[in-house]
């Protein structure tokens, strides 16, 4: 899933990016105000970390703007100011969540993740196709129980893929949804984490099927099929 981190302290936007791409994230980070909406235009974002004080405006007014033209991406702000007037301002301008500086990091990332599943309307953690089970909330793949030892951009498609169990996936959404903007790509980076899944499932899990020209499909198989 693809995360816009909005925040002008240098530093911390390096720490939440890192941290938050660890988790399985892919993450864009913004400096300012101004370069927020023309993102959200371009990009299916599931979460926006927005923080108030921004060096070309007011995060509020960035919060009103994502508003007024529609958006309905999940927003959490994440700032310094700790008074209640301006949790109230931010919640009733449409925020979803509002986290103060100093914060956990292992807090931010439950918020992160309760977020982000609430807002595709997915709020149960654990999806399944056929005996494979997600856990996206601990980042845990089982195949009949048993872990997967799967690493974050395979956990990244997978999810992508069992959350559209039966529907095709195309190879630009996983890019979108695996990878941040700034990150270097090969351009057959999807193909060899498909390939690494399907060896991880093998004849026992969910087929990853190679649709042509639309991208790739999870469907539940029974043991005797193979792949």
């Amino acid at each position: 899933m693809r995360i816009l981190i909005v925040e002008d302290d240098e530093a911390l936007a390096r720490g939440l990016v890192a941290s938050l791409r660890l988790g399985g994230f892919a993450v864009d980070h913004e400096a300012g105000a101004a370069g927020v909406l023309p993102l959200l235009r371009g990009e299916a974002y599931a979460l926006v970390v927005l923080d108030l004080g921004l060096p070309d405006g007011s995060g509020l007014a960035v919060l009103r703007e994502i508003r007024r033209e529609g958006h309905t991406v999940p927003v959490m702000i994440l700032t310094a100011r700790a008074s209640i007037d301006d949790r109230v301002a931010g919640l009733d301008l449409g925020a979803d969540d509002y986290l103060t500086k100093p914060f956990d990091p292992a807090e931010l990332e439950a918020r992160v993740r309760a977020l982000v599943l609430r807002g595709r309307g997915q709020p149960d953690p654990v999806v399944a196709c056929g005996d494979l089970a997600l856990d996206r909330a601990g980042r845990v793949a089982t195949l009949a129980g048993r872990a997967l030892p799967l690493r974050k951009r395979e956990l990244a498609i997978l999810e992508s893929l069992i959350t559209r169990a039966g529907r095709a996936v195309s190879k630009e959404r996983l890019v979108s949804e695996v990878f941040g903007l700034d990150e270097e790509i090969s351009p057959n980076a999807i193909e060899v984490y498909v390939a690494r899944l399907r060896r991880q499932l093998g004849p026992a899990g969910p087929r990853i099927v190679t649709m042509r020209g639309l991208g790739y499909l999870m469907e539940p198989n029974t043991p005797e099929e193979g792949r």
